[in-house]
């Protein structure tokens, strides 16, 4: 069957929804402005993957919703944080009022806050055997921290690296490591030997860069209603982007250029990809 995994995404979907953070009616409210962002919808590509790598190394995606899911809440919480008005000062995020313009800038920011937090909570009780999931969580929180996903968005705010190298290694730190992450922590739960998980890892990697090269064409050629949020929101910040750097047509051609080295590298590997390869082609092809 192709097309994207709906299953992994209902499964994911219906575990968001059962998390509960807070433990008082002082803390209420934010545990609404919470749930306001992580429940807002999209494709929940991360926790998905998280779950289609379990499922190709032979572990049933229920066994991995608590990890898939902070990968989520992470996700989540970098995207509060960057649609607040110090940063890339956005109203709009999956079609609804941002965290800070529906909540307030100071509720916003303790939003993310706590979902990074909860995150890691929720990383901690992923049953499976200690060793395998403090790699996991290892995994996790070092792809977020400043060789990750926070030292990507350092550079990208001071605005210094213009070249493709330099672009190419801010997207790895900014998005890339999440992504690869997201693969990574079922690996390491799964106890797979380097070997084994080398092919895994290089689909990863590819997978991370194709999601940022499209990423930045839809901000040229996505409609506000397709994206969820503004269009153009990268050149009205002057940030370079692959589009700004290459044009569309070819950074097309890039975009096609990481698909088929994802697709390779997921060949060699051992297991059960089909579902990898069906968010590979959908990550390639999205429009929103």
């Amino acid at each position: 069957m192709g097309g994207y995994p709906d299953d992994l995404q209902r499964l994911v979907e219906d575990h968001l929804g059962r998390l509960t953070y807070s433990r008082r009616d002082a803390t209420a409210g934010l545990e609404e402005a919470m749930r306001y962002s992580l429940l807002a919808g999209g494709k929940r590509i991360r926790p998905v993957l998280c779950l289609a790598t379990g499922r190709a190394v032979g572990i049933d995606p229920p066994e991995l919703l608590d990890i898939s899911s902070a990968l989520e809440l992470i996700h989540t919480y970098s995207l509060i944080h960057d649609d607040l008005p110090c940063m890339d000062d956005d109203d709009l995020r999956r079609g609804r009022p941002t965290s800070h313009v529906a909540h307030g800038e100071d509720v916003a920011i303790l939003a993310g806050d706590a979902l990074f937090a909860e995150a890691v909570r929720l990383a901690c009780v992923q049953p499976g055997r200690p060793e395998r999931v403090l790699a996991a969580v290892r995994e996790i929180t070092a792809a977020t921290g400043v060789d990750g996903m926070v030292g990507g968005q350092y550079i990208d705010v001071t605005g210094e690296e213009r070249d493709p190298g330099a672009l190419r290694r801010l997207h790895s730190l900014k998005t890339g490591r999440l992504i690869a992450a997201c693969v990574g922590a079922a690996l390491a739960i799964a106890g797979l030997s380097p070997e084994r998980q080398a092919p895994y890892r290089r689909f990863a990697t590819e997978l991370g860069l194709l999601f940022q090269i499209v990423d930045d064409i839809l901000d040229v050629t996505g409609s506000e209603e397709e994206l969820g949020k503004p269009s153009g929101s990268d050149a009205r910040h002057g940030k370079v982007t692959y589009v700004s750097l290459h044009g569309v047509d070819r950074a097309r051609e890039l975009a096609a250029e990481s698909h088929r080295a994802a697709l390779a590298a997921l060949a060699e590997a051992a297991g059960e990809t089909d579902t990898l390869r069906r968010i590979a082609d959908f990550i390639f092809t999205r429009t929103s």
